[in-house]
């Protein structure tokens, strides 16, 4: 998530599919007698590179139809994208009539999928370097009230919570905070992780549940959502509702930078062992990383769906994407190639079409992401060991490079 909101259910990449939203029939193309008549339209960023899908490396081999079912699940209510280039947002007309495209033959089989795709929307290459990272929804042992085995507290977001903007923020605020809390009418700053931890907020009654491990919940806070296994035999589901708006440090960077490790030592299965060998450091390391992420328990998501993302869809193991909202809409379709091995596929590396549908704190620029991957341990050893580097295509709506007098094969 990434940061934000992220999580998700059973098994680590169930062959479902997820794709987005950003479509529409193809309109009929102008020829090019007319282009200088045209308003002028969407723009196509410098980094995006024209190519074809016979060109994208592992397209044919994707499960096309299963990414055609997860587009499905946008079209059953209305959506709006925002961020990104404006060549990425489709209009909610151009959606609407992709969606009733898609709900036709389309759905017959794998290939007449694949030839949805490849009918209303075409392949630009992201001319940047790539890179991808992994993350999960944990579950963790939890119970609702604190006792003595269970005393690490989630917190609830404080009363006056809001992201800092451009109409709302002091002339002084500073630059490096994207959250405040709003008190008599004025942005105030918040308390951060290290103040937090030492007690800031206990006065205010805002802890939502209690765990056993600071380790389990500084995970938490990394992934930002979980699913909790609760004293009372029940079970708990919570997500990101806010953060303190510090910005975000990742502490296995710096104990590389102060030479604990390489990169490859500190996946996130070898940061927790060096967080448990060195648990008299951990408290100090975990106060390096200001930012702190405040949660709500979700009850929209049904048990076997996957925790609810920054575009207020369930996540979908294997299919959803993290990515920087300043750089793509939510609901974007990116195809993302990568050096690791597929866990579905033993003989073959990861290459899926994937939907942006979630966000987080560390994930900035135009060609980073990071896969959610399931939920519980078999998710988070996969999770872990992800970091890569990445190729992204980003399937363009056909609709928006006719707006764009761009020329449509």
């Amino acid at each position: 998530m990434a940061q934000t909101g992220r999580p998700k259910g059973a098994t680590p990449f169930p062959l479902l599919a997820v794709i987005l939203k950003g479509a529409v029939l193809a309109a009929p193309l102008f020829f090019a007698g007319a282009a200088s008549a045209m308003q002028q339209g969407p723009q196509i960023p410098e980094h995006f590179q024209k190519t074809a899908f016979d060109h994208v490396e592992g397209w044919k081999q994707d499960n096309q139809l299963a990414a055609l079912k997860g587009f499905l699940r946008f079209c059953k209510r209305s959506h709006v994208m925002d961020g990104g280039p404006e060549l990425l947002r489709a209009t909610s007309d151009e959606l609407k009539s992709l969606c009733e495209v898609a709900r036709g033959k389309a759905l017959e089989t794998d290939s007449s999928a694949r030839h949805f795709f490849e009918t209303h929307f075409t392949p630009y290459r992201i001319n940047e370097k790539g890179f991808v990272t992994g993350y999960f929804e944990p579950e963790v042992a939890a119970s609702r009230k604190k006792t003595e085995d269970y005393s690490v507290p989630l917190h609830k977001k404080p009363a006056g919570l809001e992201a800092a903007t451009a109409t709302n923020r002091p002339i002084d605020w500073p630059s490096h905070l994207s959250h405040g809390r709003r008190v008599n009418g004025t942005l105030q700053e918040l308390p951060d992780r290290g103040a937090i931890m030492d007690g800031a907020l206990d006065k205010e009654n805002l802890e939502l549940v209690w765990l056993a491990d600071p380790v389990d919940a500084f995970f938490i806070h990394v992934q930002g959502s979980a699913r909790l296994r609760l004293t009372d035999g029940s079970t708990m589901r919570v997500g990101y509702a806010g953060k303190t708006g510090h910005p975000y440090t990742g502490i296995g960077r710096l104990l590389v930078k102060r030479g604990e490790g390489s990169p490859e030592d500190f996946t996130m299965s070898g940061l927790r062992a060096w967080l448990t060998k060195n648990h008299e450091k951990r408290d100090a390391l975990f106060k390096e990383n200001r930012s702190y992420i405040f949660f709500r328990e979700v009850h929209e998501a049904k048990p076997e769906d996957g925790p609810v993302g920054a575009a207020n869809h369930s996540l979908v193991s294997g299919r959803s994407l993290a990515v920087d909202p300043s750089h793509f809409p939510y609901g974007a379709l990116i195809f993302v190639s990568a050096g690791f091995q597929d866990p579905e596929a033993a003989d073959q590396s990861f290459a899926r079409l994937m939907v942006s549908d979630d966000t987080g704190s560390a994930i900035r620029g135009p060609a980073r992401g990071d896969i959610f991957t399931g939920s519980g341990n078999r998710a988070g050893q996969i999770a872990g060991d992800i970091r890569h580097q990445a190729d992204f295509v980003v399937l363009v709506p056909n609709s928006r490079l006719a707006k764009a007098g761009a020329a449509v094969d």
